[in-house]
């Protein structure tokens, strides 16, 4: 039987071959209040791990020619964070694996100088000039700073099923692997970013955490979600409810499945999912995706 905390036990996923040639990522996002005008902002943070069994005493970049020329892989736990918007900016900080310390079981925390992610926790800062930015593409990121100290309290997962479980991860079947510990999660602390302080509360953050690993990415890759969700009968928002779809182009052992979703809507504390991996079940799946100047359909 699947249970997601085995999932949680078994934070760092990057063992065997795929320490070798695997990626392993936590992914955050919430919305914070401007301390001053009140205004909803978006923002991101991410800590991504690659190929640790491969480190060296500085971060691996893939992208550099000299790297490509000598066929080194990258290496490196990689801090990304940001926001959207009229002012999107995407900022990423390197470290090479020999500066982390990371607890892989339960309690999983990652943790790099002044950087520190866990199932209870971010903190972390970001701070990049206009000449490194300039000097350094293949860091692929904007200049800017960004600073954070929040809790997490991750109150509703998505349990992928079978196709995460302990037999299939195992085996390495699928090419990329998803699991949503905090589809709905509450945060609450403060972001300073561009200058400005950000205030986070668990009441109108509308907080998503997620996992994926696996050796390569899906492609196309679909992802929604939200738990800002209001009733159209009454008009009144659903504090208990969220929903998460994702997926794509799945890849059991190199084969692709074509056209394939996992997704879930959790009403007021039923939950009512569709998985292409409950094969007993012959779930189909079909979707189509047009982006419009203010919505996505």
């Amino acid at each position: 039987m699947f249970n997601h905390h085995d999932l949680t036990r078994n934070a760092l996923m990057l063992k065997g071959p795929l320490a070798r040639q695997g990626y392993d990522w936590w992914w955050h996002s919430f919305t914070a209040q401007d301390s001053e005008t009140g205004e909803d902002k978006p923002f991101f943070i991410e800590f991504f791990v690659c190929n640790p069994a491969l480190a060296e005493a500085q971060p691996v970049l893939g992208q550099l020619p000299a790297n490509r020329a000598a066929g080194k892989k990258p290496s490196y736990l990689m801090v990304k964070a940001g926001t959207w918007g009229e002012d999107a900016c995407q900022l990423h900080r390197f470290f090479a694996l020999g500066e982390v310390t990371l607890h892989g079981e339960a309690p999983f925390r990652i943790e790099a100088v002044d950087c520190l992610a866990c199932e209870t926790a971010l903190k972390g800062h970001i701070r990049i000039s206009r000449d490194e930015a300039g000097a350094h593409p293949e860091w692929m990121c904007d200049a800017g700073e960004m600073s954070w100290d929040l809790t997490v309290d991750k109150q509703i997962a998505f349990n992928v099923g079978y196709g995460a479980s302990k037999p299939l991860r195992d085996a390495e079947a699928f090419v990329m692997y998803w699991h949503a510990e905090g589809m709905k999660s509450a945060y609450s602390g403060t972001v300073t970013f561009g200058g400005r302080r950000y205030t986070v509360k668990p009441e109108s953050c509308y907080g998503y955490a997620d996992k994926n690993w696996g050796r390569d990415f899906t492609t196309p890759w679909v992802w929604l979600s939200s738990n800002c969700l209001f009733s159209t009968k009454t008009g009144r928002q659903l504090r208990n409810s969220v929903f998460d779809i994702g997926g794509g182009r799945p890849k059991i052992y190199f084969v692709p499945l074509d056209r394939r979703l996992l997704g879930v809507c959790y009403y007021e504390g039923k939950e009512y999912d569709f998985n292409f991996s409950h094969l007993h079940l012959r779930v189909r799946t079909s979707f189509s995706f047009e982006e419009k100047e203010e919505e996505v359909v």
